[in-house]
This record gives C-alpha cells, sequence and structure tokens, in this order.
C-alpha cells in the first residue's frame, strides 16, 4: 500500500468509526477535501451532517468552527469587523469564525442572500476583503454547509453562484436498521465524535492535494467529460446548463476520486459516478416548482449519461 493510500485509509476508517454505516457519503466528503472544493449536505435534521463536519476535523486534527445561519446573521458575523480602541486611538479588526480550517454552515439556507455572499470570496479565492484590506484564510479551508430540502418557510434559497461554489451536494440519507442498532450502541458512553483522534496533519493533507492534482486525466476522458457538460447546456429540459466552472470542479473531484481509489490515473466510472453529486444542483430544470428541482436535475443528467458514449 503507498503511502497517500495509507492515509486516505486511516481518514476513512477514523471518520467511519463516528459515523456508521455512511460509506459513501464519507467519500464523497473526502473527494471535495481533497479536490480543495466545498461541500452542500442536503438533508433532514438528525442524520449526522453535524458529526460529519465534526469528524473530518478531529481527524485531521484541524481548527473546527460552527456557525448556526439566522435571519438576522450580518456578513461581520461570519468574516469579522474592526473595533475601535479608545485607549489606542485606533481601529482592530477581530477575525471572525470564518478563519478556520473546517468551518460548518448550518442552515446557510436560513440567512439572507447578504450574508450567504459573505461566503463566496473565502469559497472560491481563499481570502476575504474588508474596508479595502485582504486578509488570506487559515489553509486548509473547507466548508460543510448543510440545508434541509423539505423545509421552505423563512428559507432563503442559495442563488446559482453560491451553489456553483460547492464542489458537490450530497443526501447522507437514513442509515439500514441494522446499523442504526450499531449507532445506538456506539452512542452509549456519549457522542462518538467527541472521542476522535486526529490521524492526519494538516501538511499531510495537502501533501495529498497535491498528489490529486497530479493524477492523470486521458484526453478522451476530457472530451468525454465536456460532453456531458455540453449536453446540459443544449438539452431542451434544462434551462441553465453546467458552467465552466463546474466542468473544472468536475475535473478536480475526477482526479480526487482516482487518488483514494489508488489510482493515478482516471478513469470512466469515476465521472459517472461523480456527475450527479457535482453537476446536479448547478443545473435547473425548465417548468419545476424549486421543491422538485433536484431530483427533475438528476433524472436530466442520468438520461445524458445514458446516451453519450463511454470511451473505451
Amino acid at each position: 500500500m503507498t503511502e497517500h493510500a495509507a492515509q486516505i485509509q486511516r481518514l476513512e476508517n477514523n471518520i467511519g468509526s463516528a459515523i456508521l454505516g455512511k460509506s459513501d457519503p464519507i467519500r464523497l466528503a473526502i473527494v471535495a477535501l481533497l479536490a480543495e472544493g466545498h461541500l452542500l449536505v442536503e438533508d433532514a435534521p438528525g442524520v449526522g451532517k453535524t458529526s460529519l463536519a465534526k469528524a473530518i476535523a478531529k481527524s485531521l486534527s484541524a481548527g473546527f468552527k460552527r456557525l448556526q445561519f439566522t435571519p438576522d446573521m450580518l456578513p461581520s458575523d461570519i468574516l469579522g469587523s474592526s473595533v475601535y480602541l479608545p485607549n489606542l486611538g485606533e481601529f482592530e479588526f477581530r477575525r471572525g469564525p470564518v478563519f478556520t480550517n473546517v468551518l460548518l454552515a448550518d442552515e446557510i439556507n436560513r440567512t439572507t442572500p447578504r450574508t450567504q455572499s459573505a461566503l463566496l470570496e473565502a469559497m472560491s479565492e481563499g481570502q476575504v476583503s474588508i474596508e479595502g484590506t485582504t486578509y488570506p484564510l487559515d489553509q486548509p479551508f473547507f466548508v460543510l454547509a448543510t440545508q434541509n430540502p423539505h423545509e421552505f418557510e423563512g428559507t432563503y434559497p442559495l442563488p446559482e453562484n453560491q451553489l456553483d461554489r460547492f464542489m458537490l451536494c450530497i443526501e447522507i440519507g437514513y442509515p439500514a436498521r441494522e446499523v442504526e442498532r450499531a449507532v445506538l450502541a456506539n452512542h452509549r458512553d456519549g457522542e462518538p465524535v467527541d472521542h476522535l483522534k486526529p490521524v492526519l496533519t494538516t501538511q499531510e493533507l495537502r501533501g495529498l492535494q497535491l498528489a490529486a492534482r497530479a493524477v492523470r486525466v486521458d484526453e478522451s476522458l476530457n472530451d468525454y467529460m465536456l460532453d456531458i457538460i455540453g449536453a446540459t447546456r443544449t438539452s431542451d429540459q434544462l434551462q441553465l446548463g453546467v458552467s465552466t466552472r463546474g466542468a473544472i470542479t468536475l475535473y478536480r473531484a475526477v482526479q480526487s476520486l482516482a487518488l483514494i481509489e489508488g489510482r493515478n490515473y482516471a478513469i470512466p466510472d469515476d465521472i459517472k459516478r461523480l456527475a450527479l453529486p457535482v453537476l446536479a444542483h448547478r443545473v435547473i430544470a425548465k417548468g419545476v416548482l424549486h421543491e422538485g428541482q433536484r431530483e427533475r436535475a438528476k433524472a436530466v443528467i442520468r438520461q445524458i449519461l445514458a446516451e453519450i458514449p463511454v470511451p473505451a
């Protein structure tokens, strides 16, 4: 086993010891982490969204902050603000919660678009600009945001430019009965996440991120991805296709998944596996109400995948 494979397996196993029976969501979260992207988890309350974010942070010995988004939250509550110091006669910048390694943006759709947009620069450029001054963020920087897709009262749907900043959008789902039985036993002595120990340093994580970027993607696979992206733009069932940023995001995610699977090269199955979580939240279906958008978008992308020839 290579050093990179051993590191990834330790990370997966450590997170999996606290989040039972959810190997696929855990792997997709690691895909986003290694590809230097961000993750949006859409699911019902109580299925483990917060635990997943905490488990990632604890496994990395990384800084972790949780923000509970509310309608009265201001951008300064995320980014920080300048405070006047009368004894010095000057202002001092006090850093906000965004200055961390893993940021849990809980119920991100509960706050206003103005406050949601405060994360745009941080997520796309790894920095924030406040009162004419640019502050670099701590690295690595990973945002895991959550929202309940079944509740709409008092929420503000994320605009397309905000959704486009998330590399993947996934669900965790309810566990199978036998897994849930094990979950109950696992919580006998408290919250399992609280007992996790770090298995990777942030420097080792950075090494994995650089290794993911070195994964080879054949030109035939680039054409396959572009065929899929192009089909979303010409589909008569979609009014908004995938952007160029979305195409780059799929490319990076494919590299990351290949590394996690123990390969230094990508294969068509990597693209097929990631197409839904990477692309479905970036398109808008025609003639569908908001609550049915995601499922309709997934159906269209599945149809596109079925129709486009897979490279040999």
